[in-house]
């Protein structure tokens, strides 16, 4: 009895303590099933099939022409936390591009959750395209069956899961940078994404054939960290272009001054 009561002694205050902390959070078992497995320069199967927002079946291989770089978002539209959030900062990064969507390069949406449908989509797209306020403008928002949805996850290396409980999806907020054949070439992470981050990432996605010369320059001064997910400045290409700028002005000033001195000479020639 005296063992017992001693028990009772060190458990009681213990199971006070832990009534004070009130109800514990839940914690979802679907978190540990969530992350992102990089898979860079592999390829996607273009022929997958979806449905886009007017109903119709499509390939990938319509999105993805080989002419164009294409930023790919795995999302889902019922979602009112991350991806909302997630889409918002794309939407952001957009509008302060001066590159358009649909134009220069495609931007797809695709929802991980099979119980969407093409009216969701569709409003969807409205919504945002409104809100990008460009007329030319175009973002894809399509929904398919999950065999194909877990395929297409699964290439780009995203690992989602449904929460039954909480009856959401986990899922990491990344947004995935393809070449216009398939290709992954970037990853940026975060729920920040800048319009200098997206126009690096597309320029790089694309091997340099979209973007102008000056863009280029500049984008020499930044180079991806891939800890952090997206682009830094480097120390070497500032130094670079800072030895580039001071040349053309060195150049620019001999010139005139060149020039200043002919002038010159000239002169002192005719009034002699």
């Amino acid at each position: 009895m005296y063992f017992i009561f001693q028990i009772l002694i060190i458990l009681l205050p213990m199971q006070s303590a832990y009534a004070q902390l009130g109800p514990q959070p839940y914690k979802s078992k679907a978190v540990g099933k969530v992350g992102v497995d990089e898979k860079l320069n592999e390829k996607l199967d273009l022929s997958l099939r979806f449905t886009n927002e007017d109903g119709k079946e499509v390939p990938l291989s319509s999105v993805f022409t080989g002419e164009k770089p294409v930023l790919l978002t795995l999302n889902y539209y019922s979602c009112e936390t991350l991806c909302s959030v997630q889409l918002n900062s794309i939407l952001s990064g957009l509008k302060e591009l001066d590159w358009v969507a649909g134009k220069d390069f495609r931007v797809l949406t695709v929802s991980i959750d099979p119980e969407e449908d093409a009216p969701l989509a569709q409003k969807k797209k409205v919504n945002y395209l409104k809100e990008l306020q460009r007329p030319e403008a175009d973002w894809n928002f399509w929904v398919g069956e999950d065999p194909k949805i877990q395929s297409l996850a699964n290439a780009v290396g995203f690992r989602y899961a449904y929460d039954a409980i909480a009856k959401q999806y986990a899922h990491p907020a990344v947004i995935f940078f393809i070449s216009g054949d398939g290709t992954i070439s970037r990853y940026l992470y975060g729920l920040t994404y800048s319009a200098r981050d997206i126009k690096f990432s597309l320029i790089e996605t694309s091997q340099g054939r979209v973007g102008s010369p000056v863009e280029k320059i500049i984008m020499s001064c930044f180079s991806y960290d891939m800890t952090l997910g997206k682009y830094t400045p480097a120390a070497f290409g500032i130094m670079r272009l800072v030895g580039v700028l001071s040349l053309l002005v060195i150049g620019v000033f001999s010139l005139v001054m060149w020039r200043r001195e002919i002038k010159r000479n000239l002169v002192q020639t005719r009034s002699e």
